[in-house]
């Protein structure tokens, strides 16, 4: 097929759940595509010699490689493609923001000059995920070194890690303080954006690898690290993400009704509070919940609040949309599902009533300075435009910061200004020989796939390590 024939097909759009229904149950919004879908939007990619989109990828997916197995119906080998540089495409194929990203530098979309026009490359690749769920997980790589590594928590960049030292043969165990395996794929991500059967079908593919996962285990409470390292591990990976949530520091915030959106969302998500019939989860019923901040979890709070039975939601940003963080598509998704946007708003303070309770919300209007350091435009505030939103809940999500157990009981591990340790950009070796640490523990909150780079760099690094620590050669 011509270059001109494959721009001549158009974008496969993805089903969905009718707004109005989707928007009272947890059942996955996406539907995901049909075989010939998948099919026909891989078929789009035109194959560059240059592969541009490969370099928007933080694991070097080969992705003009696996596109072109799709297209020719081969979903298993494309799947087995993907699988060389992510273990995780089922849920990267969900949650990645490909839009800056791959899909970023795609031909196609820059010869439209329209972005929605790029290859679908993320929802090719969860087809293929899909379609495969059935097959039996890899089997467990025969041992061919010595050496163990502890790796200190279960998310995006720690499965990475884990996985790729598994690969090079060493004996790696798990470790996570909550009672399943996941991390922020379960406690943070919503099962309607990443059901958490999808999650559990990764989890397993690393213990078939041979990863022993140990739940219910605080690391820096049960153990620290100096216990660990070298009683029995050679390494130790940190990748304990950043768990530490942000407020507002304004007056009311103490009130009984508000909640960091980790607090909010890990009871639903982790602990099914949505599911009263069979989880005996406590949760605030709220019913007119305003929603603080402009990114992702944001997005997810209200969305989530809906879910929880809220009859009104607001989401208050202090910037306009066009610089909300979060992906245009649950900005979509979100809006479609009744969420009011009140774009240039900030909340002053919080009203309460004589029991100590959420009585209401007092917001601040702004509008755009000069740009900041970020180049987006600074919220400047309105003096006297005040006004009030009969809310009864606050969901605070304007960011996270670095989990601060593990550095605040391993003396010797430094950290910055932030809490977020320092590591050796080319090892990811902390200050601490043998330790290592990666995700947003490093980076600071960050997408699933940078983590996964993360964890990749620091697998090298570990492999190294060990392998010179027995008398025998790194890895390339």
């Amino acid at each position: 097929m011509t270059a001109k024939e494959k721009m001549a097909i158009e974008p496969q759009r993805m089903p969905e759940q009718d707004p109005s229904a989707r928007a009272r149950n947890m059942r996955e919004v996406a539907l995901g595509y049909t075989p010939e879908q998948a099919r026909r939007e891989a078929t789009r990619c035109l194959g560059c010699p240059a592969k541009p989109c490969m370099r928007g990828c933080p694991v070097s997916v080969d992705v003009p490689g696996f596109l072109a197995q799709a297209a020719a119906g081969d979903f298993k080998g494309a799947l087995a493609t993907i699988r060389k540089s992510s273990l995780l495409p089922a849920v990267c194929g969900r949650v990645c923001p490909q839009e800056k990203q791959c899909q970023k530098f795609c031909t196609l979309g820059k010869l439209f000059k329209d972005p929605e026009k790029a290859v679908a490359i993320g929802r090719v690749e969860r087809f293929c995920a899909d379609f495969a769920a059935a097959e039996p997980a890899a089997a467990a790589p025969s041992p061919r070194g010595k050496g163990s590594v502890a790796v200190v928590g279960s998310g995006p960049a720690s499965i990475t890690c884990a996985a790729d030292c598994a690969r090079a043969g060493l004996k790696v165990t798990m470790f996570e303080a909550f009672h399943k395996p996941g991390g922020v794929l379960v406690y943070g991500i919503p099962e309607f954006r990443l059901p958490k059967d999808v999650v559990r079908r990764e989890i397993d593919g690393l213990e078939a690898m041979g990863v022993e996962i140990v739940t219910d285990f605080v690391v820096g409470r049960t153990l620290k690290i100096p216990d660990l390292l070298g009683r029995p591990y050679d390494a130790v990976f940190v990748g304990t993400g950043a768990g530490l949530p942000k407020f507002m520091g304004i007056e009311g915030e103490n009130l009984v009704g508000v909640f960091s959106a980790n607090e909010y969302l890990t009871r639903a998500n982790l602990m099914k509070a949505y599911d009263e019939t069979r989880a005996d989860t406590p949760y605030w019923h709220g019913k007119r919940v305003a929603v603080l901040g402009g990114g992702n979890v944001a997005m997810d709070a209200s969305r989530m609040a809906l879910r929880l039975g809220a009859e009104k939601v607001w989401l208050v940003y202090r910037r306009g949309e066009a610089e909300m963080p979060a992906r245009r598509e649950e900005v979509h998704h979100a809006r479609e599902e009744g969420v009011e946007f009140l774009m240039l708003r900030n909340a002053k303070r919080v009203l309460g009533d004589a029991q100590g309770r959420v009585a209401g919300l007092e917001v601040l209007a702004y509008e755009l300075g000069a740009p900041d350091a970020s180049g987006r435009r600074s919220p400047v505030p309105i003096p006297g435009s005040e006004s009030v939103l009969d809310a009864d809940t606050v969901v605070v999500a304007v960011g996270n910061g670095a989990n601060p157990l593990v550095a605040a009981t391993t003396p010797g591990l430094d950290v910055d200004a932030k809490g977020r340790v320092i590591v050796d950009p080319a090892t990811r070796m902390t200050s601490m020989p043998g330790v290592f640490a990666g995700g947003d523990i490093v980076l600071g909150a960050a997408t699933v796939i940078l983590a996964m780079g993360e964890g990749r760099a620091a697998a090298k690094g570990i492999v190294d390590w060990v392998n010179r620590k027995h008398g025998e050669g790194g890895v390339e």
